[in-house]
């Protein structure tokens, strides 16, 4: 194989690897930041972050998150 079709053939595939790296990141920039308007959101509203998990534990079927829960007498 020659030289020049190798080095050629490295660069093609680090331009795809690091193309796909630039917009895995991206994407989870984005996501972040959508998440986090989303909450702050709620906290105006009055919704805080123990809600949200009693919601989603309740989806899951976890039950209610320990720390929010009244210790037994």
């Amino acid at each position: 194989m020659e030289p020049i079709i190798a080095i050629a053939g490295a660069c093609v595939i680090a331009f795809l690897v690091f193309t796909t790296l630039i917009k895995l990141v991206k994407t989870t920039l984005k996501t972040a930041f959508l998440l986090a308007a989303v909450m702050l959101l709620l906290m105006f509203f009055g919704i805080g972050p123990n809600e949200v998990w009693d919601v989603f534990a309740g989806w899951l079927g976890m039950g209610p998150d320990p720390a929010t829960v009244a210790p037994a007498q």
